[in-house]
């Protein structure tokens, strides 16, 4: 696993989204893709993986 330093917030796009076992994070999205890199917000407002999970929630 690597990380880095957040300094830029990207828009992305994706088919679905799953729990998953085998990544890290625990949660997989299916066909991901960068739509634009967001040069008008901060990082501070970019979205966390608590976002992400409740993306989740809402599928089920």
């Amino acid at each position: 696993m690597r990380s880095v330093e957040p300094i830029y917030v990207f828009e992305i796009g994706f088919e679905g989204i799953a729990q998953s076992k085998r990544h890290k994070s625990g949660i997989s999205v299916r066909f991901p893709r960068i739509l634009r890199w967001r040069k008008d917000k901060p990082v501070k407002e970019a979205d966390t993986i608590q976002a992400a999970f409740a993306l989740l929630e809402m599928q089920k």
